[in-house]
């Protein structure tokens, strides 16, 4: 199920959560993503290699708040995760560490991370048949990508996987918890390990049942972790009527909810104007107001208060004391 870049999708829950509807999803995601790129907002070396089998010869342009919107939301996913991957530094230096991706799409982190240095033990994505195949022959074709996999890698196209000792791919569709099992088997992620789980704009197409299956799921399985959701809220104004139309939408308050009833130990959630002001490094926002004219303020802060990140804790290793949103 690839995430989608913000809102987009419609109709019953069944066709939004289908392979063709979930494919629009993530061409948003891409575009939007490749769009950012392109005007300096952030630094994807791998995005381009997408944005064939994505949005054809369609333009990429996007308005600023678009695009700020957009790197808010890359921003605070890649500040989280870094926290993540450094926690424990310390008595702990050596833990490992391991990323799940749900509906991961097209996305690039796994080796924007490696070209970082700073690479998980263990990094594994799902998604739709549909996408993983595509993605696995993009990542066969292109070397940039492939040799970032080590000598060992297998890629199958056909069945839409990609196997090396740090990065895995399969296809499965998440509302399946059996078939969830057997792939984080299939791909040898360890329950005990501190494991950082992602859901950008994955969980609310989906029925209120699979929702709490998923988080119940996660809960349940991994004793020392993090579950990031990235997803709309706020449907009682006239913004999110439009959205409710399309979409089931709670308040961030339900997002926190939604972790603690289902067996996490702490939640926390913020709309992502909060974020943007108080969460995102200034000197980046300055940075990034200067890239492109911006006065549709009223617009963007609107819209911002209509996102949110939310992320539940597990912690039985004391490893996340110090994770999370800090003013």
């Amino acid at each position: 199920m690839a995430a989608a870049a913000g809102g987009g999708g419609g109709g019953s829950v069944a066709a939004r959560s289908s392979p063709a509807a979930v494919q629009a999803t993530n061409d948003d995601a891409v575009a939007s993503k490749l769009s950012c790129v392109n005007k300096g907002y952030m630094k994807d070396d791998y995005v381009h290699f997408f944005k064939l089998k994505m949005i054809g010869n369609s333009n990429l342009f996007s308005f600023p708040n678009d695009s700020e919107g957009y790197y808010a939301r890359w921003s605070v996913l890649r500040k989280l995760m870094r926290q993540f991957l450094n926690s424990g530094n310390g008595s702990n230096d050596q833990k490992r560490k391991q990323i799940l991706s749900l509906g991961a799409g097209f996305d690039t982190t796994f080796f924007q991370l490696q070209g970082e240095g700073i690479t998980p033990y263990l990094y594994v994505e799902l998604d739709f048949k549909e996408v993983t195949s595509k993605k696995a022959a993009i990542i066969n074709h292109y070397s940039e990508m492939k040799e970032k996999l080590g000598p060992e890698a297998s890629i199958s196209i056909e069945k839409g996987e990609v196997t090396s000792e740090h990065y895995k791919l399969f296809s499965a569709d998440i509302r399946d918890i059996p078939k969830l099992d057997s792939v984080i088997h299939m791909a040898e992620m360890n329950p005990s390990l501190p494991t950082f789980i992602i859901a950008e704009c994955v969980l609310i197409y989906l029925d209120p049942t699979s929702i709490s299956a998923i988080v119940s799921w996660a809960s349940d399985k991994f004793s020392t972790a993090i579950s990031f959701l990235y997803e709309q809220i706020h449907p009682d104004d006239a913004f999110g009527e439009q959205m409710i139309i399309i979409l089931e939408v709670p308040s961030f308050i339900h997002k926190e909810k939604l972790f603690l009833d289902h067996g996490w130990k702490r939640a926390a959630a913020w709309d992502m104007l909060k974020i943007y002001n108080d969460f995102i490094n200034s000197e980046e926002r300055h940075r990034i107001e200067r890239l492109e004219l911006f006065d549709e303020f009223e617009e963007w802060h609107m819209m911002q208060e209509h996102y949110c990140v939310a992320y539940g804790i597990n912690d039985a290793e004391g490893l996340f004391d110090d994770f999370g949103f800090k003013d």
